[in-house]
């Protein structure tokens, strides 16, 4: 497999820059993210349609590019996760982690011996390229796996600001991303993202990923929250969603044109 482009934009110090796909799964969207200079994608499966088969079908067409291919999840569960890295996937995003049990369950299920417990399915499919090996450089294969994959805990409760130290220091755990509003419903302050308190909890998460030497991760919808947040020690950005870029960019247009027809 290629690299994991988001890893190694993190280890030389640079930002890495992605984006997040809610709705669209053709076979182009991986080449108009290249070209739109995405390092990485998140495919969602935790509020969407999207089934194993699209989801594989997408991880699928972005190998042929550069870009690193996360999934989110729809939950901690070893089906889920263990498929979408035998599919071929970079890395997993886990919702709603709040827990080090989770942590530990997410790891389990990404990464192989001696950090994790995920199961052999090497030299049959698209994560080892379809490429067999001899027996003896199975310890090899699984080593490099562990190093190219991205396990993300998703922290978007008070009960996961509580414990994202005990999160952070997990072997295996390479990066956080904050939720941030589900962290403020659950705060009780939906929408409130001036709140002081809202704030420090946003904070701590991007402190403490930086005192473990991990990304922070963010989804930013405008420039004022990409300036706040990258002010809060935020080291990796997923710009927006697929369906917030094509419905302002187009609403952008379209009021455009009716004022130039006169409507």
């Amino acid at each position: 497999m290629k690299p994991n482009s988001f890893k190694k934009l993190y280890a030389e110090g640079k930002v890495p820059v992605g984006h997040m796909l809610f709705e669209f799964t053709t076979r182009g969207i991986p080449e108009i993210l290249e070209v739109a200079g995405s390092d990485f994608v998140v495919i969602d499966m935790e509020h969407t349609a999207f089934n194993i088969a699209d989801t594989a079908d997408l991880i699928s067409w972005f190998r042929a590019t550069d870009i690193a291919v996360f999934v989110r999840v729809p939950e901690v569960h070893y089906s889920h996760i263990a498929r979408i890295m035998d599919s071929g996937g970079h890395g997993v995003m886990a919702p709603n982690v709040k827990s080090v049990e989770q942590a530990q369950a997410l790891v389990d299920a990404a990464k192989y011996q001696p950090i994790g417990q995920r199961g052999c399915y090497m030299g049959l499919g698209p994560n080892s390229d379809y490429r067999g090996f001899p027996p003896l450089e199975t310890r090899r294969v699984m080593d490099e796996a562990n190093e190219r994959t991205t396990v993300i805990c998703l922290i978007e409760h008070p009960e996961g600001v509580a414990n994202v130290d005990a999160i952070a220091a997990l072997p295996g755990v390479d990066a956080l991303c904050a939720g941030y509003a589900d962290l403020a419903q659950y705060m009780g302050i939906p929408g409130e993202y001036q709140n002081p308190e809202y704030l420090d909890a946003m904070r701590l998460i991007a402190e403490t990923a930086k005192r473990h030497d991990i990304p922070a991760i963010i989804q930013p919808g405008n420039e004022a929250q990409l300036e706040q947040w990258l002010g809060l020690g935020y080291t990796a950005i997923s710009w927006s969603c697929d369906i917030a870029v094509y419905r302002d960019a187009l609403k952008a247009a379209t009021d455009m044109t009716k004022k130039a027809v006169g409507r």
